[in-house]
């Protein structure tokens, strides 16, 4: 007989915020997510507020900095600031079934509706099965019309296909309870740490948002992306005979996974 599976919340305490919205990212393809959250949380000194617990992540322990263990789980932050506020979430894991995806969907929403959120921003990837030299942003929302709007940040309108995880997923629960949704996907190959699609994703987060942010961190780690790029690319160009992986065929209709 299998265990129920649970999700544990825990609040230290409930910002009282002006009109935040809501920005996630978490570990999936290329670490696209998760490296632009964690990068806005360090840069706006962003202070935690509550964590999110699931039976439904890897069984095991993480080793903190300071030598401690604790286990995995997912974090809510508050940063206030102009233009609004901010709510940031980010994690260690995605939860491995449908059942408790939808459970901790459920739960995060309804952390929104106590905050006042009213927009939701994920930040995800998009998966090409190859290396870009200039990748591009791909985006979807819930509204019609901030898809009509994502031209003029140059954003790639994603019209076909699917966003698996939860950063698909929050959304689309969002949306049921009338949270305006959009996801934001960095062009990735799926094969590396992405920090590239992560600084990509970043910058037309910060237009859309008005937000003041250094990117200078998440630069260096993109640079860093390039390089081992560049080395796979050279070894594969040696095995091959080519210069570079194929490039994908754009015509085919893909999943996009998170």
């Amino acid at each position: 007989m299998s265990l129920p599976q649970r999700i544990v919340v825990e609040i230290t305490e409930m910002p009282n915020l002006r009109n935040p919205s809501l920005i996630c990212g978490f570990p999936g393809s290329g670490y696209v997510g998760k490296l632009a959250i964690d990068h806005i949380i360090e840069e706006l000194h962003a202070i935690p507020f509550a964590n999110m617990f699931s039976s439904s992540f890897p069984p095991q322990v993480l080793i903190q900095s300071d030598g401690t263990t604790d286990l995995m789980k997912n974090t809510f932050y508050y940063s206030k600031g102009e233009p609004n506020d901010l709510v940031l979430l980010s994690g260690d894991a995605q939860p491995v079934t449908p059942e408790s995806e939808y459970e901790m969907a459920e739960e995060i929403t309804k952390i929104c509706e106590k905050l006042g959120v009213k927009t939701i921003y994920t930040l995800a990837a998009y998966i090409t099965g190859a290396f870009s030299k200039t990748p591009q942003v791909y985006g979807t929302s819930t509204v019609p019309q901030i898809v009509k709007d994502f031209q003029n940040y140059g954003i790639s309108l994603m019209n076909s296909g699917s966003i698996t995880g939860m950063n698909g997923l929050i959304i689309g629960v969002g949306k049921r309870k009338g949270i305006t949704g959009i996801c934001l996907l960095g062009e990735t190959s799926g094969y590396v740490v992405d920090a590239k699609a992560s600084k990509i994703v970043l910058e037309t987060l910060v237009k859309m948002l008005d937000l003041k942010l250094d990117l200078a961190g998440i630069t260096k780690k993109a640079q860093d992306t390039e390089h081992l790029v560049k080395t796979i690319e050279e070894q594969m160009g040696q095995r091959a005979g080519v210069d570079s992986l194929p490039m994908p065929q754009h015509d085919k209709k893909l999943g996009y996974i998170s």
